[in-house]
């Protein structure tokens, strides 16, 4: 009887996590920012016309759970003020499933993608990333697809188009259920039809010691060969691909002291790459002192800096950069006290500066805060 009552449970588990979430348009109070005990884990993006789109997620238990429901909220005005919840992404009250880890991001034909992953607890095992998507990403009121599930697995950072004209998605088999092995976890995932479908091309294999949910970022070389940038318990790890995606080495130490955390890594307009992290690229330290580098030489060195964030507690950062050259950070401070989603602008000037030199920086602007 036990025995049988433990397959009914693990059925019904598994169906929740592959079924679609309720996409909440104009959510009510229930999901109003005062009653999140827990929030954090942004992403933004900008739409061509210049409209900021944010998301996050949170949720009443006060931590990583059950409760768990994805926010978006835009802003017209360049960040000066924020909408309420316009959209909200949720498994249901009464599914095991918790919606987390978005991502947001405009692809190359002008359509904005809403990315999350669906999973109970920390189960990779039978985790998946899905996406709604909208052709109108100027508007406040924008009309949105239905919800797929596009690959197996946990996405956290933006994908890459590649100089082939392929987007390539990361995506981890992260942290699995016992008994279930992750080798090969920092996976990437290709669309060659403009993200009709999308399909696991290869895959890095993070050291079981070393593995602390990948949440890894591709960026593609001068010489086209692919960096993949991971997160480990040691920090940031690297590995290199030179054939388009294929095959991947196995992940070692990058030489880029971290805590083990969340970084964002972009290519920038100018050619340049851009890093956030914490703290000086020679030195390991707390979730704090968050930092952007500029790298002019491909990633060998990063001679250039600005501190955006100096206190403990802010993480998890994610960008974009506007047609003008402006450069948004969004990052989360404090996601069970303050719980603030904050963003910073900047440009490469201020960075090479060392200071907010530009009309354009503002630091620690409030995107939201719970409670």
């Amino acid at each position: 009887m036990l025995l049988t009552s433990i397959v009914i449970v693990s059925s019904f588990a598994a169906a929740d996590v592959m079924a679609p979430p309720d996409i909440i348009h104009n959510p009510g109070e229930e999901y109003s920012a005062a009653t999140r005990a827990f929030q954090g884990i942004p992403s933004m993006e900008r739409s061509p016309g210049g409209r900021l789109w944010a998301t996050w997620y949170g949720g009443v238990g006060g931590g990583e759970d059950e409760t768990n429901y994805v926010i978006l909220v835009t802003s017209g005005d360049d960040g000066a003020s924020w909408s309420e919840e316009v959209l909200v992404v949720d498994p249901g009250v009464e599914s095991l499933t918790r919606a987390f880890d978005p991502n947001i991001w405009l692809d190359p034909t002008g359509r904005l993608w809403l990315f999350w992953a669906q999973a109970i607890g920390h189960d990779g095992s039978r985790g998946g990333v899905w996406a709604i998507t909208t052709d109108d990403p100027d508007n406040a009121d924008a009309h949105w697809s239905e919800p797929r599930r596009l690959t197996d697995g946990v996405m956290m950072c933006k994908p890459t188009v590649l100089s082939t004209g392929e987007w390539m998605m990361p995506a981890s088999a992260w942290r699995q259920a016992e008994g279930f092995t992750a080798d090969n976890s920092a996976r990437v995932v290709v669309s060659t039809d403009d993200g009709e479908t999308w399909t696991i091309r290869g895959a890095c294999h993070v050291p079981a010691d070393d593995r602390s949910y990948d949440e890894h970022i591709i960026v593609e070389r001068d010489d086209k060969s692919l960096w993949l940038l991971a997160r480990t318990k040691y920090g940031i790890g690297e590995s290199v691909s030179e054939d388009r995606g294929h095959t991947w080495p196995e992940l070692t130490p990058s030489g880029i002291e971290h805590p083990s955390a969340r970084f964002f890594a972009r290519r920038l307009q100018s050619g340049n790459l851009l890093l956030v992290k914490h703290g000086p690229i020679g030195e390991r330290t707390k979730r704090s002192h968050l930092t952007a580098f500029i790298s002019e030489d491909d990633g060998e060195t990063w001679p250039h800096s600005l501190l955006l964030d100096e206190r403990e507690g802010v993480s998890y950062p994610d960008g974009v950069q506007s047609s003008d050259g402006v450069i948004y950070i969004i990052y989360d401070y404090d996601r069970r006290g303050a719980r603030k989603i904050l963003m910073a602008t900047f440009t490469e000037e201020d960075v090479i500066a060392g200071e907010c030199v530009s009309d354009a920086a503002r630091l620690r602007v409030l995107v939201n805060q719970a409670g």
